[in-house]
């Protein structure tokens, strides 16, 4: 691992050729992403948008880096580790080697907000947890568990009525409503969790399935005849065209035959 860390980063640190960070990603969760500091300044924040990347560690989004293909998500071609052992080892080294700064650097400055999927906060859980020991305010949307210390809003897939998009995005989006409930200046007050709570109640609502389950073939046939009627159509929207139609397909596996049918 070690040697494999040393190696990638050699090779992001050496690239000719490089991109801002508010450039190089795309997709629905990315857009929403980028909305959170307006949504920020609404509320009277001053905020610095961050990224948590599997592939250049902890960077600020006024960053530059080369196109690359990292993900902490297992059953994929761009993993970069199979267990979650390897992936908090991984983001250890990558931290050591590329990240601009740690979580409990930026806690020390001020208070912090996470949006981070439950796989990510398992890789990043020694950072979070010294993030705990310091931030004034923390608050996480996502993840997997509670750590004393930092508030945790855990996705719920019930509002997704409410605040539209994909499963890929509703941590953000639930992070950006966040802020329409700060109305002391303060992230984490007991009003604001109050006035969330009570709003989250009144809209989530259980979401119902029944859609028909598809072969890796039917799958396969599907994305070809798609991308032929929508040139250029993203591989989200690929997907919301599949879930439209009434069929299922989990979403990293649609992602990897997508891979393997488009290269």
């Amino acid at each position: 691992m070690t040697e494999r860390a040393a190696l990638w980063s050699e090779r992001i640190n050496s690239a000719a050729h490089t991109h801002s960070l508010a450039e190089l990603y795309r997709g629905d969760h990315w857009t929403q992403a980028r909305r959170l500091r307006e949504a920020a300044a609404q509320a009277g924040f001053k905020a610095d948008v961050w990224v948590a990347s599997a592939g250049l560690g902890l960077q600020p989004v006024s960053a530059s880096a080369p196109s690359y293909a990292a993900t902490f998500s297992t059953r994929h071609a761009d993993s970069v580790a199979t267990t979650a052992e390897d992936g908090a080892l991984w983001w250890s080294q990558l931290q050591e080697r590329t990240g601009r700064a740690t979580l409990q650097e930026l806690g020390k400055a001020s208070p912090v907000l996470l949006v981070l999927s439950e796989i990510y906060a398992k890789a990043m859980e020694a950072e979070l947890r010294a993030l705990a020991d310091v931030a004034s305010e923390a608050l996480l949307f996502g993840g997997g568990e509670q750590i004393a210390g930092i508030q945790r809003v855990p996705a719920d897939a019930g509002l997704r009525r409410t605040l539209g998009g994909t499963l890929t995005s509703l941590n953000v989006r639930m992070a950006a409503t966040w802020f329409q409930h700060c109305q002391d200046g303060q992230l984490t007050s007991t009003a604001t969790s109050d006035s969330w709570n009570k709003w989250a109640a009144s809209e989530s609502r259980p979401e119902q399935h029944n859609r028909r389950p598809m072969t890796d073939e039917q799958v396969i046939s599907f994305i070809r005849k798609e991308t032929l009627s929508h040139p250029g159509i993203s591989r989200t929207r690929l997907l919301r065209l599949l879930r439209d139609s009434g069929q299922a397909c989990e979403q990293s596996r649609f992602a990897n035959l997508y891979v393997k049918t488009m290269g």
